[in-house]
C-alpha cells in the first residue's frame, strides 16, 4: 500500500506549478545552450554537423518516448480525479521497463541496417549509446508524467534539471580535456539516468511511482501507441530534424551545419519550455476539459507574444549573436533567421494543440496531425530550391496542417 500523506495533493495546475517548472525549463534550456556553445566552439561546422546527427538521432527517439509521458499524465490524472475500485490495474513505470528493453534491442538489431548511412563517425559507438540511452529515457519520461499527473511538480522540476545537468557536465568536462567528438555523444546521453537518481531520493517521487491506472498493460500500450507515433513525428520536425535534413540531403558540409546550428537556437526558446512543460498542459486541459477549444485561448495567445518577441530578436541582433557567441564561421542573415524563428512558432501551436487533443482522449487525431505535419515537411524538404529556402518552407508550412487536423478534431470533441 502507498503512504497517502506522501503523494502531492490533487487540484488544478496552480500558477506555483508552472513557476517551479518554468525555473527547471529555464536551467534545462541554458544547459542546452551551453552544450551547443561547447560543441560549435570545440569541433568545426563541419564536425559539428556530425555531433548535431547524433543529437538529432538521440532527441529523434527521445521525443517518440515523450508518448509514454503524455498517456502516463492522463491516466494518473484521471484516476486520481475519478477513483474506481474494480478492475485490474497497472503501474506505468513498468510499462515503462518494457518499452526501454524493446526499444533497445530494436534499435541494435536494426542498426547495420541504417547506421552506416546516418553516423559518419564513431558509428558503433554511438549505436551502442543511442540504446543505452532511450531505454533510460523511456523510464524519464514515464516518471515526469507520473509526477505531473499526481501534481507531483518540485519531484518534475527536479528531474528536468538533471537531465540537463549530466549533459553539460559531461561536455564541459570534454572540452576541458580534449575528448572532441566522442566526449560530446557520452554527454547527449549522460542525463538518461536522472530518473534513477530522482527516485531514489524522493520519497514523493517512490510515492507517486506505486500509484497504480485502471486497465491492463495491453490497453495503456494501446492509448501510448497513439502518443507514441505522434510523439515520434513531432520528434523529428524538433529534436530529429537533423536526420531529417541528411536524409534528403546529399551532403550538408558547413552550410548544414550554420542551418542545424541556427534553426535549433531559433527554436530552442519556444519549443524547450513547451517540451518540458508538456506535464502542465496536459494536466491543465484534463482539468478544463469541459472547456476544449476556450482552454487553448491563454496559452496561444502568450505564445503569440512569445513568437513575435523572439521573431524581433532573432531578425536583428541574431546574425550578430551568432557570430559571436560561435565563431565567424557560423554566418546567417537576419531575414533567414526571423523566418526560422517563424518556423518555430508554427511547430510550438502545433505542440499546444496537440497536447489538448491528447487530453481530450483523441488518440488518432492527436497522432494523424503530428504525423501529416511531419510527411509534408519531409515532402517539402524534397523541393529543388536552396538549402535554407526549403529548410524555412518546410518547417513552416508542415506544421500548419498538423494544426488544422488537430482543431477540427477538439471541434467535435464533447464539450467544444
Amino acid at each position: 500500500m502507498t503512504d497517502a500523506s506522501t503523494v502531492p495533493s490533487q487540484g488544478p495546475v496552480t500558477r506555483g506549478s508552472v513557476v517551479r517548472v518554468g525555473a527547471a525549463t529555464v536551467v534545462s534550456a541554458l544547459c542546452g545552450y551551453a552544450v551547443l556553445y561547447l560543441a560549435a566552439r570545440d569541433l568545426a561546422p563541419a564536425g559539428f554537423s556530425v555531433f548535431a546527427v547524433f543529437w538529432g538521432a538521440f532527441g529523434l527517439l527521445a521525443g517518440a518516448s515523450n508518448g509514454l509521458l503524455q498517456e502516463s499524465t492522463r491516466e494518473v490524472r484521471q484516476a486520481l480525479r475519478a477513483p474506481t475500485a474494480d478492475g485490474p490495474r497497472i503501474h506505468p513505470m513498468w510499462v515503462a521497463a518494457l518499452v526501454g528493453v524493446l526499444a533497445a534491442v530494436a534499435v541494435t538489431a536494426s542498426a547495420p541496417l541504417w547506421s552506416g548511412h546516418v553516423f559518419a563517425d564513431a558509428r558503433w559507438l554511438s549505436v551502442g549509446l543511442l540504446s543505452a540511452g532511450i531505454a533510460g529515457f523511456c523510464m524519464h519520461a514515464t516518471l515526469l508524467g507520473v509526477l505531473a499527473g499526481a501534481n507531483g511538480w518540485s519531484q518534475y522540476g527536479a528531474l528536468i534539471m538533471g537531465d540537463a545537468i549530466g549533459r553539460v557536465s559531461v561536455a564541459l568536462a570534454t572540452f576541458l580535456v580534449g575528448w572532441q567528438l566522442v566526449g560530446y555523444l557520452w554527454a547527449t546521453v549522460a542525463g538518461s539516468i536522472a530518473w534513477l537518481v530522482v527516485l531514489l531520493a524522493s520519497p514523493t517521487a517512490r510515492a507517486a511511482v506505486a500509484l497504480a491506472t485502471p486497465g491492463t498493460m495491453v490497453t495503456f500500450l494501446r492509448g501510448a501507441s497513439h502518443s507514441i507515433a505522434a510523439a515520434g513525428a513531432s520528434a523529428i520536425l524538433v529534436m530529429g530534424f537533423p536526420v531529417l535534413l541528411k536524409a534528403t540531403s546529399a551532403d550538408l558540409g558547413a552550410t548544414g551545419g550554420v542551418v542545424i546550428l541556427a534553426v535549433t537556437l531559433t527554436r530552442a526558446p519556444l519549443l524547450v519550455p513547451l517540451t518540458a512543460m508538456q506535464g502542465n498542459l496536459i494536466a491543465h486541459f484534463v482539468d478544463q476539459r469541459e472547456r476544449r477549444l476556450r482552454s487553448l485561448i491563454a496559452p496561444v495567445a502568450a505564445l503569440a507574444v512569445l513568437g513575435a518577441a523572439a521573431v524581433l530578436v532573432a531578425g536583428l541582433a541574431g546574425p550578430w549573436l551568432l557570430r559571436t557567441a560561435f565563431g565567424p564561421e557560423y554566418q546567417a542573415g537576419g531575414a533567414l533567421l526571423a523566418w526560422f524563428t517563424f518556423a518555430a512558432v508554427a511547430i510550438a501551436l502545433l505542440t499546444l494543440t496537440g497536447a489538448a487533443a491528447v487530453a481530450a482522449a483523441r488518440h488518432r487525431a492527436y497522432a494523424a496531425g503530428w504525423v501529416i505535419a511531419t510527411a509534408a515537411s519531409v515532402l517539402l524538404l524534397l523541393l529543388p530550391l536552396p538549402l535554407e529556402t526549403r529548410t524555412v518552407v518546410a518547417l513552416l508550412c508542415g506544421p500548419l496542417v498538423g494544426i488544422a487536423v488537430h482543431v477540427v478534431a477538439l471541434a467535435r470533441a464533447p464539450g467544444a
